[in-house]
C-alpha cells in the first residue's frame, strides 16, 4: 500500500538544510526564519518516524536515515529547477549562442545563414567560432557544432544529433595543374607541388597526413614532401589554396562549395575517411527549446541538401 508524500515544503527544507549543513543558510536561500525552518525539519522527523539529522556544532549532519532520504530529494529539486528554467526559457528565448570551429563557421556555416535569419527573424543568432569545445555550464553557450572522434566518450548530460560524416580531400588551385589533372603542359605533377598544412590537424594523431596521401594514391610515402606553407587555421588554409599556394589536405565539408564553383580542384581522385563525425550538441535539457530545435532542424536540412548536391 503506498504511503501519502510528506508536504513538499518540509521535503524542501530538509533538501536545503542537507544542501548547507546548515540553517541559517538554508533560511536566507529560501527567505524564511531559522526557527521556522527547525519547525518543519522537525515535524518531518515527527511525521517519517525517524531523526534525519544531528545538531551538532559544526552544522547539521545528516542520520544514517537522512543520508537515505537526501540524494534522491536532492536529484529531483534539481529536475524541478531545470523544468522550471526551460519553461520560462521557452518563453523568452530571443537569443540562441552556438559555438562552432572557426573554419566550419567561415567556409560552410557563414554563406548559408542569411536563409537561417531569413527564415526565423525573432531569433538572434550569435555565434562564437572557437577550435576548442565550448563549456555549456560556464561559457553561457546553448548548442556547438563538434567535429567528434566516434571513439569519444559522450558527456553525460549532453544531446549529440549526428550531422555528417567526415572526410578528407586533396585539393588546389586548377591554375596549378596548367589544365591538366596529370600535370601536362609542362606543369608540375601534382605529387611535387608544395603543401600547405593545417596545423590544428598535427593534434590529432588519427588525421591523415601526406603518407596516407601518398600510399593511397600508389606511390611511395617515404617520397612525400612535407615543405610549405603552415596555418594554424583550416579557413586560411583553404583561401592560401584558392590563391594557389599549394596542395591542401581538406576537410570535404570545408572545400565542397570551391569545388562546385571551380575555385579549388582535386588533382587526384582520393577520398580519406576519417573516424568522426560532424555533431549538433546541446545540454539535454535544452534540446526542445524553440531556438534550439529551430537551428538544429534548420541545420539537419542543410547539411542533408548539400550532400545531395553534385
Amino acid at each position: 500500500m503506498a504511503h501519502s508524500l510528506p508536504p513538499l515544503g518540509a521535503l524542501r527544507a530538509f533538501e536545503a538544510v542537507a544542501r548547507h549543513s546548515n540553517i541559517t543558510k538554508a533560511a536566507e536561500e529560501l527567505h524564511v526564519t531559522p526557527g521556522a525552518l527547525s519547525h518543519q525539519i522537525r515535524g518531518l522527523e515527527q511525521l517519517l518516524g525517524v531523526t534525519l539529522f544531528e545538531r551538532q556544532a559544526r552544522g547539521m549532519v545528516l542520520t544514517q536515515h537522512g543520508s537515505v532520504l537526501f540524494p534522491g530529494l536532492r536529484s529531483g529539486f534539481v529536475q524541478i529547477r531545470e523544468a522550471v528554467e526551460a519553461l520560462r526559457a521557452a518563453g523568452e528565448q530571443q537569443v540562441l549562442v552556438l559555438s562552432a570551429p572557426p573554419g566550419f563557421t567561415s567556409k560552410w556555416l557563414t554563406p548559408r545563414l542569411y536563409r537561417f535569419a531569413e527564415r526565423h527573424p525573432q531569433i538572434e543568432l550569435r555565434v562564437a567560432a572557437s577550435a576548442a569545445y565550448a563549456n555549456f555550464t560556464t561559457d553561457g553557450v546553448d548548442a556547438a557544432i563538434r567535429s567528434v572522434t566516434h571513439r569519444r566518450p559522450r558527456e553525460p548530460g549532453l544531446s549529440y544529433e549526428k550531422l555528417a560524416d567526415a572526410s578528407m580531400v586533396v585539393v588546389c588551385s586548377p591554375r596549378l595543374l596548367g589544365g591538366q589533372e596529370d600535370g601536362g603542359d609542362g606543369a608540375q605533377p601534382w605529387y611535387r607541388l608544395p603543401r600547405i598544412h593545417d596545423d590544428q590537424l598535427a593534434g590529432h594523431p588519427e588525421m591523415p597526413g601526406w603518407r596516407d596521401v601518398f600510399k593511397a594514391a600508389g606511390l611511395d610515402p617515404d617520397t612525400a614532401v612535407e615543405r610549405g606553407l603552415h596555418f594554424n587555421s583550416a579557413d586560411h588554409a583553404v583561401d592560401a589554396a584558392i590563391q594557389g599556394a599549394g596542395l591542401l589536405l581538406a576537410h570535404t565539408l570545408l572545400v565542397r562549395e570551391e569545388l562546385r564553383g571551380g575555385r579549388l580542384v582535386q588533382p587526384l581522385d582520393v577520398v580519406l575517411p576519417l573516424d568522426r563525425a560532424y555533431y549538433f550538441v546541446c545540454p539535454a535539457r535544452k534540446r526542445q527549446l524553440p531556438g534550439v530545435a529551430a537551428f538544429r532542424d534548420w541545420l539537419s536540412t542543410e547539411m542533408a541538401e548539400d550532400a545531395r548536391r553534385p
